[in-house]
Formats: structure tokens, sequence, C-alpha cells
């Protein structure tokens, strides 16, 4: 069924507002847009986006939007460093008032059950759990969920940390903090002992760390029909 949704989903195209942008980090940049009363989405799920006020070469991309469906706005999170794709180099260029295109949001990446969940970030990978944690936090579901987000950023910049931090005081949601493999994997290990194939393991950042982590697990016995892979492409 979901298949057949993202297809419809896909053809749904609307222009976004921009209204502001600004620095996370010395890389890392949001954009948010206006929101129509219409427009919604499951917390986690990706759109196309479409730059519109010029003509580049590649000008539709897919970007997991970053804000949760409960909140006002339409958030875009990326990495945008020293020689940027044409497609990021227009993102910059955008001033209040201009507009890019979304189609869908559209993917499969997001909670489906109130089972125990192991959600696993890299880097900018942070993006489509800040939408799942926020939409949890606004629902009010505090003491049903066993969830807990492991934030792996060798950098140590850890985007939207305060939120995070917020969040994870008011619900019953867990957030660690990582800055190596191995401390990773301890954790990793630690909550597979606990909840094996009655968890489910969601992943996203890099392609390769998402691929690594999806093989570690599956080297652990974790079923991969229990692993969700999300993984960020550089452009």
């Amino acid at each position: 069924m979901s298949f057949f949704q993202d297809t419809l989903s896909i053809f749904k195209k609307r222009d976004l507002l921009f209204l502001e942008s600004y620095k996370e980090s010395e890389d890392v940049y949001t954009f948010l847009f206006e929101k129509e009363k219409d427009l919604t989405w499951k917390a986690g799920q990706h759109g196309l986006f479409n730059i519109t006020h010029k003509k580049i070469k590649k000008p539709i991309r897919p970007f997991t939007v970053a804000s949760a469906p409960t909140e006002n706005g339409v958030r875009l999170t990326m990495r945008i460093g020293d020689n940027p794709s044409d497609f990021k180099k227009a993102m910059l260029e955008l001033k209040q008032g201009m507009k890019v295109r979304i189609s869908g949001p559209v993917g499969s990446f997001y909670l489906k059950d109130s089972g125990p969940s192991l959600l696993i970030a890299g880097g900018i990978g942070i993006t489509p759990f800040r939408s799942i944690l926020k939409q949890i936090e606004a629902e009010g579901n505090r003491g049903d969920k066993k969830i807990h987000l492991l934030y792996m950023d060798s950098k140590k910049s850890y985007i939207y940390k305060d939120e995070l931090d917020g969040i994870a005081n008011n619900t019953s949601i867990s957030v660690t903090y990582l800055d190596s493999r191995n401390g990773l994997h301890q954790k990793i290990d630690k909550f597979t002992s606990l909840y094996k194939n009655d968890g489910k393991y969601f992943i996203a950042g890099p392609k390769s760390m998402v691929d690594d982590i999806s093989a570690y697990l599956q080297n652990n016995n974790i079923s991969k029909r229990n692993i969700k892979k999300d993984a960020f492409f550089g452009y």
C-alpha cells in the first residue's frame, strides 16, 4: 500500500514560500518555509525539492522534512561545504518571499508501532529523527514508547542538541551523544541484548555509515526486515 501512496504523493506538487535561513553550525544551514494548512506528512519522510527561481543543471533533490507535521513550518537542514553544488548555491541565494517546489513527502522511514525502537543517526542524518521525536513530544506519548536515540558525530557539533535534550526531559525518550564508532557499537550491543528482534532499528546518515551499521546489526542476528535505512548522498 505504501508504494501506491508514494506514487500518488509524488505527483502532488506545491510551492513553498521561503521565510528565513540560519546557520546551525559552521557548515550546516536550516531553511524554513511556510506550511499550508493541508500539507501533511509522516514524521521522518522526505520530499523532492525543486529549485524554481533560476535554471540549474540538477534542480531536483530529495531532502528529509526535518520539522514534525504538528509544527507550523517546513524545515530543511543540510550541510553546505566550501564547494557546494549548484542546488545548494541556489538554496543560499533564497530571499524572503521566493519559493521552492515540493513533491511528496514520501517514504517509509517512520515509526509504525509503539515497540522498542533504536534510532541511529550519523551527522546530518539526525534530520528525520528530529521530526520523529518532535512529533512524539507533541502527541504527548511519554511513557509507552521505548525509544533510544544514538547520535554519532565525530565533530561533536550535534545539530539540534538543545531541542533533543528538551525532548528527552519531557518524554521517556533517551538520547546518547557519541563521537566514535566503538562507542556506538557498545550502545547498539546493549540495546540488541535487551530487545533482539522485538526491536526496530532505524539508521540515517551517510551511505557508508548506514551500510556499515546495517551490516553490524545483521551480524548480530538482527533480521533485515527489522532494519530501516535512510542513506544520505552528497550533492
